[in-house]
């Protein structure tokens, strides 16, 4: 016979009926995502970035007139780079230098390219990795960390401002042109500011991006360690060989464009890969952690609503 509406359904003797078996309530067992909190947390960091910026940053370091510590470190990584016989950024610069709409296509990726395509995988993993989002997330965040520590610990002038002026000759510029070097030669370094000298969508040079930009951000750089970022979180994504394989170039390619914009040297992309590593680590303890807690609460919430 039919049970009548509203009944309990018929159960066997001494089984749970199913309206027993779940709890009234039961925390969420996996994170959940809210787009404004991930949007906060995006404003959160550029807020520090800014903070460490204004207190770290090329602003603060150049007040004196001379940025003896950013030229130090450069002339640090420029004897080490030399010692291991990598120190040939200029030289690679220097080869396409003649050809000025390929420099300014490099100058597009440095500065608008390589922000476009990290937040569209950031939003991307948030639609379509929503289970290992917060992993991801986590990741980028620990990795932006360590990179802010790195800008505020060692403030690093890339190559093209070593021969631009001294903020003591030209408030406007922030290189260190003035301080003397054994590394420079006759001609100095020779390295070219492209973003200046062939155009782009912006240069550091302007009043608005110097008050907004750390000039010595370069140790790590951020450029190479959320390019690998991007890649390797897309990577599962992808099913075709030829897919992975043009993902894979994107890394390579944004090293390429950070040495022959003078904006980094070879070692601020070790930098930057040494802090995807440890960033990666980092997100997948701290997502491991989080889900364990969630796991908990939902097996305490089932144990408390069986009881």
């Amino acid at each position: 016979m039919n049970s009548m509406d509203g009944a309990e359904p018929n159960v066997a003797p001494g089984q749970a009926s199913p309206a027993a078996e779940q709890p009234a309530w039961t925390p969420e067992r996996q994170h959940r995502l809210l787009w404004w909190k991930e949007a906060l947390i995006v404003a959160a960091f550029y807020a520090v970035y800014s903070w460490t910026r204004n207190l770290f940053g090329s602003n603060k370091i150049a007040a004196d007139g001379i940025p003896d510590q950013a030229f130090t470190n450069a002339e640090r990584v420029i004897q080490f780079e030399r010692w291991l016989g990598l120190f040939h950024e200029e030289t690679v610069q220097d080869w396409f230098l003649p050809y000025r709409t390929f420099i300014q296509f490099w100058n597009i990726y440095y500065g608008v390219l390589h922000f476009a395509v990290t937040l569209g995988v950031f939003i991307l993993l948030y639609v379509k990795r929503a289970d290992v989002f917060p992993q991801w997330r986590n990741t980028l965040a620990a990795m932006t960390s360590l990179a802010i520590v790195g800008f505020a610990w060692f403030p690093l002038m890339p190559p093209r401002l070593l021969d631009k002026p001294c903020p003591a000759v030209d408030p406007s510029q922030y290189g260190g042109a003035c301080i003397p070097s054994r590394f420079r030669g006759t001609g100095g370094f020779g390295f070219v500011d492209t973003l200046a000298e062939y155009g782009g969508p912006w240069s550091f040079d302007s009043d608005a991006m110097a008050s907004i930009s750390n000039q010595y951000a370069a140790m790590p750089s951020l450029h190479i360690g959320w390019s690998t970022w991007c890649a390797i979180a897309v990577w599962p994504l992808l099913s075709r060989r030829r897919t992975k394989a043009v993902l894979l170039l994107y890394p390579a390619a944004t090293l390429f464009c950070i040495v022959v914009t003078a904006n980094h040297y070879w070692l601020d992309g070790v930098g930057g890969l040494l802090a995807f590593g440890i960033g990666s680590l980092l997100g997948w303890g701290l997502h491991r952690w989080n889900q364990g807690r969630l796991d908990r609460q939902y097996a305490e919430a089932l144990t408390s609503a069986s009881a």
